[in-house]
């Protein structure tokens, strides 16, 4: 499973936001849609909310990626 960090900007990012930013999704529709699909976990759980609100600290996983949330420099 690839790790890739991602660095906050604020306090938070959408997670269909951070699908895009992260290069999982090539769009936010498509970060909308892997959410839909149930194809995204947050923290080790199911998260069907597109706009759920990912903070520093936590790890999403999508498509064999997991994606590790680093807070704002």
């Amino acid at each position: 499973m690839d790790t890739i960090e991602f660095q906050l900007k604020g306090e938070h990012v959408r997670l269909c936001d951070l699908l895009k930013l992260a290069g999982i999704a090539d769009s936010g529709g498509q970060g909308k849609q892997l959410v839909a699909a149930g194809e995204v976990m947050v923290d080790g759980q199911p998260e069907s909310r597109k706009a759920a609100k990912i903070r520093a600290g936590q790890v999403v996983e999508c498509r064999g990626a997991r994606i590790v949330v680093a807070p704002a420099a």
